[in-house]
Formats: C-alpha cells, sequence, structure tokens
C-alpha cells in the first residue's frame, strides 16, 4: 500500500522500519544487491533517505579447526584467519640477510605481500605472474631505466636467470631481451615449443605498474635473494612475495576443515540463525546516501539505459582498477 515511484511512494505507509536485503555472499549475490540497492534508490528512496533499508552481512565460509568453530564472511577475511594460523605455529621468515621475522612483524610483512600480490594480479594478464614479480623485485618496471638500453639488456638477462632458478632443470632456458619500445621480452624453447611473454610499456604504465615500482626497494630488501620459511624442523625456500603468500596459506589450511557456502539456502536452520538471522549476533549494515547528488549521477551512468555514458566512464577508468572480479 506504499505505493511505487518518486511520484506515488509514500513512506509513512511502511508497515516495517527496517527492510533488509540479504543475498548470498558470493559474486552472484554481490551483484543482485546491486540490482536492488538500485531499486530502491530509484523507485523508494525515502526508505533510504529514513534509514530503513539495511544489508545482511552473512558468511561465505565456515571454519574449523579442533574444537572451534567460526564463520567468515568473505575470502580476504577467510585468508586472515589462516594467516593468523599459520603464524601463531609459530613460523618464521629468514630473508637472505639473515634477519629473522615472526609473530607481528610477520603478519605485517604477509599483508604487505598480500597487496604485492594483488597488484600483480592485476597486471599480469597475459604474462606469467612470476615473470612480473621478478621483474618488480628487480626493479625493471621503471621506463626511466629501461629508456636505458645497457641498463635494460642487463635487466632482461639478470630476470631470466632468476626465472631459471624458479624451475627444475629439466624446465630451465629462459632468455631475456630489451625490446626497441622500452619493453622486455622473455621467451623459452621446451620440447620444441616456445613461449614468449612481454612487459610492454602498457602494463610498466599502468596504476598497478606504478605502485610496483614504488615499492621495488623494499621487495629487492626482502626478495633479492631466496629466503627460507621454517616451521618446526621444515624449511620452505621463498623465492619472492606470492610465494610467502601461498605457502603461509599452505600451512594455515593444515588441520582446518572449511566449508563454502555457495548460498544461504545450503545452510541448516541453526547456520542460518547463527550467522544471519540473529538479532543478538547478525551484523548489519544500514544504507545511508551521503552525497545525493553525485549518488544520483553515478547510478544514472552506471544503471541507467544509456549506454554512452557507462561506457566512457569504463574507458576512462579502465586504467585505475587493481582487482577487477569478472
Amino acid at each position: 500500500g506504499t505505493g511505487i515511484g518518486p511520484e506515488d511512494f509514500n513512506a509513512e505507509k511502511c508497515r516495517y522500519h527496517k527492510v533488509v536485503i540479504m543475498t548470498d555472499a558470493d559474486v552472484d549475490g554481490s551483484h543482485i544487491r546491486t540490482l536492488l540497492l538500485t531499486f530502491f534508490y530509484r523507485h523508494m528512496a525515502p526508505i533510504i533517505d529514513n534509514g530503513y533499508l539495511y544489508i545482511a552481512q552473512p558468511p561465505l565460509y565456515r571454519a574449523k579447526r579442533g574444537g572451534s568453530e567460526v564463520y567468515l564472511k568473505d575470502d580476504p577475511i577467510l585468508e586472515d584467519y589462516l594467516f593468523n594460523a599459520a603464524i601463531d605455529e609459530g613460523n618464521v621468515f629468514v630473508p637472505h640477510d639473515g634477519q629473522q621475522v615472526a609473530g607481528p612483524d610477520l603478519r605485517q610483512l604477509v599483508d604487505e605481500a598480500r597487496r604485492v600480490k594483488t597488484l600483480l594480479a592485476g597486471v599480469a594478464q597475459h604474462v606469467p605472474v612470476a615473470v612480473v614479480e621478478q621483474a618488480a623485485i628487480l626493479g625493471a618496471l621503471n621506463s626511466q631505466m629501461l629508456s636505458d638500453s645497457a641498463a635494460a639488456a642487463g635487466a632482461a638477462e639478470y630476470i631470466a636467470k632468476r626465472l631459471d632458478a624458479l624451475e627444475p632443470p629439466a624446465e630451465r632456458g629462459w632468455q631475456g631481451l630489451p625490446l626497441d619500445d622500452g619493453g622486455l621480452e622473455f621467451n623459452r624453447t621446451l620440447r620444441g615449443v616456445t613461449e614468449r611473454h612481454v612487459i610492454d610499456g602498457a602494463l610498466i604504465s599502468s596504476s598497478s605498474g606504478r605502485r610496483l615500482d614504488e615499492m621495488a626497494g623494499n621487495l629487492q630488501k626482502l626478495y633479492a635473494r631466496h629466503g627460507v620459511l621454517t616451521v618446526k624442523d621444515a624449511e620452505y625456500p621463498i623465492t619472492g612475495p606470492v610465494s610467502l603468500v601461498d605457502k603461509i596459506m599452505e600451512l594455515g589450511r593444515k588441520g582446518v576443515t572449511i566449508q563454502r557456502y555457495k548460498g544461504l539456502g545450503e545452510m541448516n536452520p541453526e547456520q542460518l540463525w547463527e550467522t544471519t538471522l540473529d538479532p543478538e549476533a547478525r551484523s548489519l549494515l544500514q544504507v545511508r546516501v551521503n552525497h545525493a547528488d553525485e549518488a544520483g549521477q553515478l547510478f544514472e551512468t552506471l544503471m541507467g539505459d544509456v549506454v554512452e555514458p557507462r561506457r566512457d566512464f569504463i574507458q576512462e577508468n579502465a586504467l585505475k582498477v587493481v582487482n577487477l572480479d569478472v
């Protein structure tokens, strides 16, 4: 009986003053949530203005370790849980300088490595992550350095040697060479098949590429030579930030049972109550619009019927994207 639309909707007729959007915690759920938010914003805006609209935060995972069980909202929270589990086991990272890193310092180092891994994923769309990672460690994602032909040739050769060091003997044979356009090429031939990868100017000049170049000094300090991650009596070689993150994650998973919920319908009634419905434990976000004019323009651009503004927005902002979920 409230009506619908800017002219007809009457918020005073709302029977409930808490409207909760509850969708699955995965990417599909976030897309559905966006569409519902668009509907409320366009056709029932007073519900948002009056603070009636909320978003439920159901978990995507349940993790059980020993006698403890926790619900985890999304992938970053799951990673945090696993990293903490591994670090609590007494893992120690020893870079090539011999200085031991453990406890909170190791956690900080892992968080920095996670940021690097995210940046690498953003630029390594058509180039293996290992190639870009080793170039970043050397500081070779720098157009000024690569404009010097001698420096570029030396960097390409050294990166190729580092790539060989990551491979078993039968898989080696990397070669690196500078390109005339300021990029780097890496290739190898195995069993008669040649693979070729190019770090080009677009990658180097991207926002992620520039950020990786800014971090080069710290990356060299930690990963210029291989380090070691020790846990109890075992040792694992660490060749860069990606291998540090992956190994810590692997160790954190030991002894942990993880259940991923594809949807709220997969939970039994007790789990649904504990995670999403219990007023004492659930997590709700209240939807607010602080800058109505800007929000309205953005909604119209991204969700409107006219294609051209949306296309222009994507083209103008594409290079600013660090982590794209497709």
